[in-house]
């Protein structure tokens, strides 16, 4: 077990766990609008979540792996947001804290997966 829990790590692991929270009304509108979007969503916003936990007991090159996949997915996430903007699924507001949060989210893992 790794010793390596730094007060960012748990920061961003709480940034994640609000990203999923600002989604849920995000997800009530995609259920009508574009459910296979969706799926695609909540996939990504779970694997953000996901993996900072599971890179929040590893060390090394895997720890730093585990946060560069949470980065990532957290921009499938923002894209994800925005594309649906752009397509008139959902409207700007709605996503507005969403994107936010992932930003931050995203500076934090990149952070993180490049110490």
């Amino acid at each position: 077990m790794s010793t390596n829990k730094s007060p960012v790590t748990f920061e961003a692991y709480d940034r994640s766990l609000q990203l999923l929270s600002s989604l849920v009304p995000v997800y009530k509108k995609l259920r009508t609008q574009d459910p296979d979007l969706l799926k695609q969503l909540r996939r990504a916003a779970q694997s953000v979540q996901l993996n900072i936990a599971e890179a929040n007991g590893r060390i090394g090159k895997d720890r730093r792996h585990l946060f560069r996949v949470a980065y990532t997915s957290a921009g499938e996430v923002m894209a994800a947001l925005k594309g649906a903007v752009a397509s008139e699924d959902l409207a700007a507001e709605l996503v507005q804290q969403p994107l936010e949060l992932g930003d931050r989210v995203r500076a934090m893992t990149y952070r993180l997966a490049t110490k």
